[in-house]
């Protein structure tokens, strides 16, 4: 599910130009009532320009996010938030929704109440049978949401500011025809194809390079062996391990604490799809139906589900039985997700779809439920336990910080409160310390220091730190035998993706005569993959991204069998069964609606742009450590 997940990270992800707009459409998405957290003091923990944003702005906003995914994930946990970077998103978002506030208030862009109240009065959810509800059922509706007129309305008016500036800094923005033509043909273009994989990891190679293998090697690729910028530092490390030794938690605070934040612990409805995929093309479309009706019919009978999917299905989830799970089914067209949604369990429908038809079955619905206190009782005593442990922490390095400025040295003052330091480095920036740091919260926190400065209190996920920069190694071309241990194994590498290679090309004859490539994989300990309907930009399993491949895939001939095209992992083989190319009438009919299309994207990417340019000059300032505790605070709730 994760590789699903990562995968499509970037289709989930808001764009800069729905940034803008984001406000309404979360805005019955709040986390629920009670329990806020109280973390920091008035120490803003973001400065863009002159506007502050506080601790519970991104605190509310990370929630929001959260409780987002966790409709589509069930048992999101901590470790895949912080994978598909949840708390990083979150503070750019905010960073730049700001960063559009204070361009608002340069040039002295307003909006009216006017304004606000035909917004108001325009939006679906304050309509009925096409008109506005009225102002007491306006009302009522945000009642029931938890927010006031005065909230919401404010919130509205900001969003519409947004939307302003936003339309302003992209005015600029054109579409031509030929752009959207090829920006159609690049969504519309599609292949039916196969392709077979020699992953390097998979070849066998005991050979030893000498010492000539690793100069010559090392001669002819000595650019990418400059080594970065080290530092080697003085640090104070306090495990939340340890301090968690000095906390009790009573019965008493975890049941208020679970009746303080019960909605925090409540479970999304959650559902598992099953699905037969049947494709189909102009002259094969009755035969197909007609098929598609049968297993239906069979199904109705008691057929196994998942037995029919392995022998009639033509998706990627064949071979599982058709189990699209319970959060990837999401990837399905519009019509089969609506579909889904109304089917109870065990219930069979056919869906026709453009090019196929789908037969659909939800194996599992469970309904949305808070979970008992019995269920999160430990979760509870460990959150507690942490959020004690790091206020002792702090407390503690905050002394600690104030002896040593007086003392002048780190070590000095930790000598003399007895504490244990320790030399650490050289190290990279962003690199990990063992047992301490898998993260690289200290070292990015030493890359900001003067030599001889001290660091603020590090929150890591594994306890609480201070380091003191001690020496600087300036970046530099790194000799051999500073690397030799790296070139030994980028040499081993690219031998290993030599004989993928060469192993691809002696079955290249082969390939071009038989029609059961899946055979002579497995003959062969290689991956065999088909794709019903690839398009450009699209990933491909086991290569990544397709964007390098595209222009080979849409202009190979039908049947022919690709030269072995190399890959960050090995060598491929491609080759294309069927073709389909965007109808330029198709186009036509629609050429509104694709360079609107195309517009929105140039203008995402050109207020991006601006977007940065104008942070640098803002010099926005981040409180680091405070918002890592807030993140430890929030992300400890979901451990599992």
């Amino acid at each position: 599910m994760l590789k699903a997940m990562r995968k499509n990270v970037k289709k989930l992800k808001p764009s800069l130009w729905l940034v803008v707009a984001a406000f309404i459409i979360a805005i019955f998405a709040v986390w629920g009532g009670g329990g806020r957290l109280e973390i920091g003091g008035e120490k803003p923990l973001i400065i863009v320009g002159e506007k502050k944003i506080y601790s519970q702005d991104y605190i509310l906003a990370l929630r929001r996010q959260i409780e987002s995914w966790q409709s589509q994930v069930k048992g999101l946990n901590r470790n895949l938030i912080e994978q598909l970077g949840l708390p990083q998103r979150v503070l750019q978002e905010l960073i730049q929704q700001n960063l559009l506030l204070e361009i608002a208030k340069d040039l002295r862009i307003e909006v009216t109440d006017e304004e606000v109240r035909d917004r108001i009065m325009s939006l679906p959810v304050f309509q009925r049978e096409g008109r506005f509800i009225g102002f007491e059922e306006y009302r009522r509706i945000l009642e029931l949401n938890r927010m006031s007129v005065t909230e919401f309305e404010a919130s509205l008016k900001q969003d519409l500011l947004l939307s302003k500036v936003a339309q302003l800094l992209t005015a600029n923005a054109i579409v031509r025809e030929i752009d959207a033509w090829e920006n159609y043909k690049k969504n519309n273009d599609k292949a039916r194809l196969e392709y077979l994989v020699m992953e390097k990891n998979k070849v066998n190679l005991e050979a030893i390079p000498t010492s000539e293998d690793l100069q010559s090697f090392f001669a002819k690729n000595q650019a990418r062996y400059e080594l970065p910028e080290k530092r080697q530092g003085y640090l104070i490390f306090l495990p939340l391990s340890e301090l968690k030794k000095e906390i009790a938690i009573n019965e008493a605070e975890i049941e208020k604490y679970y009746e303080d934040n019960k909605e925090q612990f409540r479970e999304p409805e959650s559902i598992r799809v099953s699905r037969i995929y049947l494709p189909f093309t102009a002259e094969n479309k009755e035969a197909i139906l007609n098929q598609a009706k049968s297993l239906l019919d069979r199904l109705k009978q008691g057929e196994d589900f998942a037995a029919l999917a392995r022998e009639f299905s033509k998706d990627d989830k064949a071979a599982q039985g058709g189990d699209w799970g319970e959060w990837e089914w999401r990837q399905l067209s519009p019509d089969e997700q609506r579909q889904i949604e109304k089917l109870e369990k065990n219930q069979d429908i056919m869906v026709e779809l453009a090019e196929g038809v789908s037969l659909l079955r939800v194996t599992e619905r469970r309904e949305s439920r808070i979970r008992p206190l019995t269920e999160v009782r430990n979760q509870i005593k460990s959150s507690l336990e942490d959020q004690k442990a790091r206020e002792i922490g702090i407390n503690r390095l905050n002394r600690l910080r104030k002896e040593a400025k007086k003392e002048k040295s780190l070590e000095i003052a930790a000598s003399k409160l007895g504490y244990k330091g320790e030399i650490f480095g050289p190290i990279k920036e962003g690199e990990a310390i063992a047992d301490k740091d898998q993260a690289g919260f200290i070292s990015k926190a030493l890359f900001n220091l003067k030599e001889k400065e001290m660091s603020e209190v590090i929150q890591t996920f594994d306890g609480l730190a201070i380091c003191e920069l001690t020496k600087i190694l300036p970046a530099h071309q790194a000799t051999l035998d500073e690397v030799r241990s790296e070139v030994e194994k980028d040499w081993l590498e690219a031998k290993k993706k030599e004989k993928a290679r060469e192993k691809l090309e002696q079955l290249r004859p082969i390939l071009e005569k038989s029609s059961d490539w899946e055979k002579i994989a497995k003959e062969n300990n290689l991956e065999f993959k088909t794709v019903n309907e690839h398009k450009r930009d699209q990933y491909l399993s086991l290569i990544g991204d397709s964007q390098p491949y595209d222009e080979l895939i849409f202009s190979l001939p039908l049947s022919q069998v690709s030269e072995p095209v190399e890959y960050d992992g090995g060598y491929a083989i491609f080759r294309v069964l069927e073709r389909k190319e965007a109808s330029r009438d198709d186009f036509l009919k629609n050429l509104k609606e694709e360079m609107n299309n195309l517009l929105t994207v140039k203008r995402n990417l050109l207020l991006s742009s601006f977007l940065s340019k104008f942070q640098e000059e803002k010099k926005v300032k981040l409180n680091t450590q405070e918002i890592q505790k807030i993140n430890n605070e929030i992300l400890a709730r979901f451990e599992r």
